[in-house]
């Protein structure tokens, strides 16, 4: 059995399907779940990282775990020791986190990476860069306005789909050879968000405009979704990223034996997310 925490989410719900596909028994987690968000046959839990305490029925039985946490759950500490405990005592053998690359280069506490080499667990930690479907955060602003608003037009990061960190997950989780090893994800080119925009446009065929918004302004945006300072880590990391976020890292195209699918590949496949949906005017009352 293997526990997938965050099972509905970008990397989640691929994750849980490659499982199932690969024959694996699997326990989908999420705070918001339903049998229907699962595949058939996928046993599924209502429960939340910041109480550990309501995940050990999950646990039950379950060999390896992998965890994927929340932007909720870092601003309120961060502490995955209490989990990683009661999965230890259901049985868990092996545990792989999906980290981030500004771990590695000091942009962001290794709070998370610490706990799990400290579990007493075998581990394995997949540090990440940006997701391409963090485009979606505009899918608003484009079908409503037909444009991108976005800080650092021009610099360019090997953004990675999510359905591939997906892919090299299922592999630590299933194969040997990955205890104590950290990969490096990213995509298989930088793009920048000027580049991402012309991306959608092209799938979509109408015109997308490009709106470079100040580091202030988007402070501003991001205070509303983000703790002050993840927001202020983050655009660090965009607008002035150290050369290994820069770089495009050999760690995916060695595990999955292809390269990783670029950003213009995930916007083909997310196209609906970003049409503007066409209202049927109300008929004509006769008299």
């Amino acid at each position: 059995m293997i526990v997938v925490t965050g099972a509905t989410g970008n990397v989640g719900r691929p994750l849980v399907r490659a499982l199932v596909e690969a024959g694996e028994q699997v326990t989908a987690v999420s705070r918001r779940i339903s049998a229907q968000r699962v595949p058939a046959g996928v046993r599924h839990h209502q429960g939340d990282l910041g109480e550990p305490a309501h995940l050990k029925p999950a646990f039950d039985g379950a060999e390896a775990l992998f965890l994927l946490t929340s932007g909720d759950f870092m601003a309120a500490g961060g502490d995955l020791r209490a989990t990683l405990d009661v999965a230890r005592g259901a049985g868990v053998r092996r545990v792989v986190l999906l980290s981030s690359q500004g771990v590695g280069t000091g942009d962001l506490p290794p709070v998370l990476e610490d706990a799990v080499r400290a579990s007493g667990l075998d581990w394995t930690i997949l540090r990440s860069g940006g997701f391409h479907s963090n485009a979606l955060q505009w899918a608003d602003m484009i079908r409503a306005r037909g444009e991108v608003a976005a800080p650092f037009g021009d610099v360019a990061l090997p953004t990675v789909d999510p359905a591939d960190i997906a892919q090299v997950a299922a592999v630590a989780l299933r194969e040997p050879g990955h205890d104590g090893r950290i990969h490096e994800l990213t995509g298989p080119a930088p793009v920048s968000p000027r580049q991402q925009t012309a991306a959608i446009e092209a799938v979509l065929g109408t015109a997308v405009r490009f709106v470079e918004l100040s580091r202030a302004q988007a402070r501003e945006r991001m205070l509303g979704v983000m703790p002050e300072p993840v927001v202020e880590s983050t655009l660090d990391m965009l607008g002035a990223p150290a050369a290994a976020l820069r770089r495009v890292g050999p760690d995916l195209e060695r595990l999955l034996g292809r390269p990783g699918r670029t950003f213009a590949q995930w916007a083909a496949r997310h196209a609906g997310a970003f049409e503007r949906q066409s209202v049927e005017p109300a008929p004509r009352s006769s008299r």
